[in-house]
């Protein structure tokens, strides 16, 4: 059985929230998987273990807890709704921050790998011809380090391809807002259309194997370029 107009619908949406999450957190993450692999300061442990959290948690405790926080009562609520941006809850933008915070360890974890991988001696050596912190990180670090930025992108993406607790939390499954591939998939099963679940269900299953494959293969690459 194909795909229905609801589900190319959720197919696009999943896409859109998958590409922006993975841009914005790869630019907010890098600084602080830098300072993470640089540090030495006491609260680093405390810090790395917050990042991390995602990891452990439920999917529906981070996402209930967002919810509280960014609704009408919560903190998050009334800053945002203080700027003028609303409520996030239920909106595209909720899927947003929800996505950014439950993929978060999933790019700052390899991108912090790869920057312990760099070592110091290209760091001094870039000291040495006075390069400032900015420049080095720029145009030293970032390029030595561009298959944990390759890897953490792919990670990112494919995480949040396949979100579930999280976005039904926070956004709900609002058919054309919020609805992403996994509440779909749900939707299906609860309304017994199975033969639709079975497609979408395929298609993820499929894109899961070609990203494994792909961080397999540059993993490979990598440790051959090392050696």
């Amino acid at each position: 059985m194909g795909f229905t107009r609801e589900d190319l619908q959720a197919v696009w949406l999943t896409l859109r929230l998958a590409g922006a999450t993975t841009a914005l957190l790869l630019v907010l993450a890098a600084p602080l998987a830098w300072w993470l692999s640089q540090t030495h300061a006491r609260w680093r442990g405390a810090i790395s273990a917050v990042v991390s959290l995602p990891l452990v948690l439920p999917p529906t405790v981070l996402g209930f807890y967002l919810l509280v926080a960014f609704g009408p009562q919560g903190w998050g609520g009334q800053l945002t709704q203080a700027l003028g941006l609303g409520l996030l809850p239920f909106t595209f933008g909720g899927l947003l921050l929800g996505s950014m915070v439950y993929s978060l360890p999933f790019a700052v974890q390899p991108l912090q790998a790869a920057f312990e991988a760099v070592g110091r001696r290209p760091l001094e050596a870039a000291a040495t011809l006075r390069a400032g912190p900015t420049d080095t990180f720029l145009h030293v670090v970032l390029p030595l380090a561009r298959a944990g930025i390759v890897q953490a992108a792919v990670l990112t993406f494919a995480h949040t391809v396949g979100e579930f607790g999280v976005v039904l939390m926070i956004g709900g499954n609002i058919p054309g807002r919020t609805r992403v591939v996994s509440t779909q998939i749900y939707g299906h099963v609860e309304a017994l259309q199975f033969g639709q679940a079975h497609a979408l269900a395929a298609a993820m299953v499929l894109f899961s194997f070609v990203v494994l494959l792909a961080l397999g293969l540059l993993n490979r690459r990598s440790t051959r370029a090392l050696g």
